[in-house]
């Protein structure tokens, strides 16, 4: 195993553990190059179910249970049961969306809420065996919270800066009680991400998803969920997209698990970006070669308010490779999809609900079979932010197209 610059005209190779954060070559992102793994598709399936009957830690996470494509080595893993999160029948979201068969993967069912958890086990793993002392990152709330109590696990200090007065008390909640150092940075994420890139030193462990480890748990999101779809890739993987880490996390995994023979075919990636925070739908839509940000992004979903996403070019790369695309919708079609949510019982924050928002606007258009097989990541639970749902409801009691029966 080693890393790799993510550029393929230059591929540029370094050790495994080497704390590098961009090639040193032409300065693109890094990837975790995963050895092939030496057991058949068969066998790996049967081994991982297997793991459901243990108690080992390794095998009660929904991570490390897929550790034949993780980095391994580790004599020490910070877990907290991570991953193991349901795929749900949509209902009344199915029909509203007028779909006729669609599931939610519902990492909100993570410790602290939220997909990042995925990634943080694997991330502090590796922030722990390469000596660290302290952990970091930039956040729109979700990353903070999720460094901030693994970190704790892991007995390290947790430093997050965080754009003052655009996070969640919810999320700022989570990050006092698992007591991390918090910096607030006047302007949005990518200034808090560019005051953290100025201030990091070799004592600060670096977590934001441009950390490679981090991807490599993310990724494990599509293995699971593919073990509950008896592996059979549905047609569409859909997933909110902000700094673009997901989209590049889901795109590694289902390539590396086609190339491995588990899949006959990639399921098409979706990407859904907010209107106010679209730099990679613009790009899209423009069949521009370079990706500009937006320099004041505004959105109601908190989580996805970025405008210069770090890993535009690692998504746009699964894009082209699944045959996929990227949308963008706005904060009222984001409302009404997420009260949508909410009266089929299972409930999201705002940013996840841009999944469901864009497949009801590609089954009106037309765009999408109604019998499509479709997966809607939802990357938050409801309760990261109460205050989007209690306005809501006091400004829009009954939002135009959800039944409040």
């Amino acid at each position: 195993m080693h890393l790799r610059c993510s550029n393929t005209e230059c591929a540029a190779t370094l050790d495994l553990h080497d704390r590098a954060l961009s090639c040193p070559v032409c300065a693109e992102l890094l990837e975790v190059v995963i050895d092939p793994p030496t057991l058949s598709p068969a066998e790996l399936r049967r081994v991982w179910l297997e793991r459901r009957c243990s108690y080992d830690p390794r095998d009660l996470s929904g991570v490390w249970r897929f550790r034949e494509f993780l980095p391994d080595g580790y004599s020490e893993i910070v877990t907290m049961g991570e991953g193991n999160c349901p795929l749900i029948k949509g209902k009344k979201t199915a029909q509203w969306a007028g779909l006729g068969n669609l599931r939610f993967k519902h990492l909100g069912w993570n410790p602290t809420a939220c997909f990042k958890d995925l990634g943080m086990t694997v991330g502090v793993t590796e922030a722990l065996f390469v000596g660290a002392k302290a952990v970091g990152c930039a956040s729109t709330g979700n990353t903070s919270g999720s460094l901030a109590a693994y970190a704790a696990r892991a007995g390290l200090h947790a430093k997050v800066y965080l754009p003052a007065g655009y996070v969640s008390a919810n999320k700022l909640a989570q990050v006092l009680d698992f007591g991390a150092e918090v910096v607030q940075v006047d302007g949005n994420f990518d200034a808090a991400l560019a005051q953290i890139l100025r201030d990091a030193n070799d004592g600060l462990y670096f977590l934001n998803s441009i950390n490679p480890f981090r991807l490599e748990g993310q990724k494990i999101a599509m293995f699971e969920m593919l073990e509950q779809l008896g592996w059979q890739a549905p047609d569409y993987v859909v997933v909110p997209g902000g700094n673009l880490g997901n989209g590049s996390a889901f795109g590694k995994a289902l390539e590396e698990l086609h190339a491995a023979g588990f899949l006959d075919k990639l399921p098409r990636m979706v990407i859904v970006q907010a209107e106010g925070a679209n730099p990679l739908a613009k790009l899209w839509r423009s069949g521009a070669r370079e990706l500009h940000p937006v320099e004041e992004p505004e959105t109601a979903a908190t989580a996805i308010r970025i405008g210069n996403p770090r890993s535009w070019k690692k998504a746009l790369r699964t894009l082209h490779r699944t045959n996929g695309f990227v949308m963008d919708v706005s904060d009222q079609e984001i409302a009404e999809a997420k009260a949508m949510i909410g009266r089929d019982g299972i409930g999201c924050e705002p940013a996840s609900a841009t999944t469901l928002a864009a497949l009801r606007k590609l089954a009106r258009q037309g765009e999408i079979d109604r019998d499509a097989v479709v997966v809607a990541v939802l990357t938050g639970h409801a309760l990261k932010d109460t205050d989007f749902i209690v306005n809501s409801h006091l400004r829009e009691p009954a939002l135009e197209g959800v039944c409040c029966a």
